[in-house]
């Protein structure tokens, strides 16, 4: 793949079946906070990490599969896993050290069942 020097970033979007209590629970669960947005399509963010949630209908012309997955790529997993643990995100036995693919990590799922991975390359 060609490099271009205007790339900037990428915004995961994840499926939501209802915002305000998905805001809620990231907030509650994860640090991320409301940026911008409204019933339909909100941003979040913590530090200079973003993402967005989008509204589904979860029916048959609007679909909410859930299943999408996201990895946040960190250099110190065992503070983020300990903050994790402290919020009720996950318990303590999570956390998998040095896994056959050389990082570190743990995981959770959201109300709509997005997978959210928390990893540091070892």
């Amino acid at each position: 793949m060609e490099q271009s020097s205007s790339a900037l970033s990428i915004i995961p979007v994840l499926p939501s079946s209802d915002i305000a209590r998905d805001l809620k629970w990231y907030e509650t669960y994860t640090g991320f906070t409301y940026a911008f947005g409204d019933k339909g399509y909100v941003g979040l963010k913590r530090d200079n990490l973003e993402f967005h949630l989008q509204f589904h209908h979860g029916n048959e012309d609007d679909p909410i599969t859930g299943g999408s997955v996201m990895k946040i790529f960190v250099t110190d997993i065992q503070s983020y896993f300990e903050e994790f643990v402290k919020r009720g995100t996950i318990t303590k036995d999570k956390l998998r050290l040095n896994t056959p693919w050389g990082t570190h990590e743990f995981g959770f799922y959201d109300l709509n069942k997005n997978g959210i991975f928390i990893v540091q390359d070892v």
